[in-house]
């Protein structure tokens, strides 16, 4: 009964009004709390070892791709903020990205080679995640749409789609897994913008 007090008061401590809204129908008010986050670390329950071993395995895979993510996710944020200068041409802007794009072939290419079909889906899935964009918008925006649209067209024939935003509703152990290995949600989610200037 002590520890049911205790939370009572903590709650009681929490809340907050919303300011009384009278609606139409009727003059009730209805007041909202809102309740910090709170993450669960209690040692997840498996229903079975296939599970298990497909979760552990994705853990994996996303912790052997994070130097390619952060190299991509840094790339964007460069080229995003060059282009958002408004003196830079046209021809300027497409040397700039064929410079970033050979600096980034010569340094991860063999490595990104040697990546399986899963690798590849999850580094495409998070670097849509860490920009707000999906691939094809992006190699629209900082090459051209025939270039997205021969990527999209390999993609197809190989039973992805590039031109798909993230959703992270959608995956939830991917993103319990981005979340423990400290990649927390953009905060462009709960605002619905994205991290590129380039509409």
């Amino acid at each position: 009964m002590k520890k049911l007090g205790m939370l009572f008061a903590l709650l009681c401590s929490l809340y907050r009004p919303a300011p009384a809204q009278e609606t139409p129908a009727s003059s009730d008010t209805m007041y909202m709390v809102k309740l910090p986050e709170v993450d669960i670390t209690d040692e997840r329950k498996w229903a079975n070892d296939t599970l298990r071993y497909r979760y552990n395995q994705m853990r994996y895979y996303v912790k052997s791709i994070l130097p390619y993510l952060n190299a991509a996710t840094r790339l964007f944020n460069e080229i995003n903020t060059k282009f958002s200068d408004p003196n830079l041409g046209h021809a300027e802007r497409k040397r700039f990205v064929h410079q970033k794009e050979d600096e980034m072939r010569l340094k991860f290419e063999d490595q990104v080679k040697q990546l399986n079909t899963t690798q590849g889906v999850l580094l495409i899935k998070l670097i849509a995640r860490q920009t707000g964009l999906n691939i094809y918008k992006i190699i629209g925006d900082f090459k051209n749409p025939f270039e997205a649209m021969k990527w999209q067209a390999w993609a197809r024939l190989n039973g992805h789609n590039i031109n798909k935003r993230y959703d992270p509703t959608a995956e939830p152990d991917l993103e319990q897994i981005m979340r423990g290995l400290g990649y927390p949600l953009p905060v462009f989610y709960s605002t619905g913008e994205t991290a590129s200037s380039i509409h």
